[in-house]
């Protein structure tokens, strides 16, 4: 049996600090020990991107890292972008644009796009669909996620040069 150790992490702004088996899995971390239910625990061997966050800019399937490996790391959930009396644009394209259906994959899904879209502002239909593979819906069609996304992108980038 392995013993606990000491844990700091940045969760959506807010620092938490914990003990933990280091192969305590991250997803288990955030939803179990941290209450953060936004990431999905989906197949837990990262193929459907249920858990996906980001941890220190990049998109991480979370059920792939263990605490140790997050130790002193900063991570965004799908609650720390956007709230309820803000949507962030991507939460508001995938609601206008059917962009979910039952919900599950919805903040993993949220997350990668928000990660796709700093990569590539303006994506293409393709380089959409290759980037969001690695996260897998089972009631939609994917056409309007891919709608979604470049709804989104199109708001950010007007809401980008408003500002310049």
């Amino acid at each position: 049996m392995s013993k606990k150790q000491h844990y700091k992490i940045t969760v959506n702004g807010k620092e938490e600090e914990f003990l933990a088996e280091p192969r305590e899995l991250l997803i288990h971390t955030l939803r179990e020990r941290l209450k953060i239910t936004g990431p999905h625990i989906g197949c837990e061997t990262s193929h459907c991107g249920a858990c996906t966050v980001t941890v220190n800019g990049k998109s991480v399937k979370s059920c792939t890292v263990f605490v140790a490996q997050a130790d002193g790391t900063e991570i965004t959930t799908i609650e720390g972008i956007g709230s309820p009396d803000a949507l962030h644009p991507l939460q508001e394209a995938f609601k206008e644009h059917h962009g979910l259906q039952c919900g599950f994959c919805t903040p993993g899904m949220i997350i990668r796009a928000s990660k796709l879209l700093e990569e590539i502002p303006n994506p293409s239909e393709e380089e959409i669909r290759f980037g969001m593979a690695g996260n897998i819906c089972r009631c939609t069609g994917y056409q309007n996620i891919v709608k979604s996304i470049q709804a989104a992108a199109a708001e950010m980038n007007s809401a980008k040069e408003a500002a310049e």
